[in-house]
């Protein structure tokens, strides 16, 4: 159960990252409301997660899913570059993250 609550929070992450991009520098009221509350959620969850997983495990993973879906969602939504080299990095994170899920008893 930890693992999912974990990943539920990496997914608030990426809420909060995207919503700092349409809160235009926290002078639209809804964008930054709604991107505090991802930011409160995201941390509440992760705090859950740390009682069983291992702090450096959960917090790398928080962080890894947290970015690849935030340069996902910033190809998408925002046209950012999609080249091989962001790729390969995001692949390489994605390969970090499993090697930590294998690695945690």
């Amino acid at each position: 159960m930890a693992w999912i609550i974990l990943v539920l929070a990496g997914l608030f992450e990426v809420a909060w990252a995207i919503g700092l991009k349409y809160t235009e520098g926290f002078t639209r009221l809804w964008p930054t409301v709604g991107t505090v509350v991802a930011m409160i959620i995201s941390l509440g969850l992760l705090g859950v997660a740390m009682k069983s997983l291992p702090v450096g495990t959960a917090y790398a993973i928080w962080v890894g899913v947290g970015a690849v879906g935030t340069v996902i969602l910033g190809i998408v939504l925002f046209q950012e570059p999609m080249n091989a080299l962001r790729l390969v990095s995001v692949g390489l994170i994605i390969a970090g993250l499993i090697g930590l899920k294998l690695a945690t008893p």
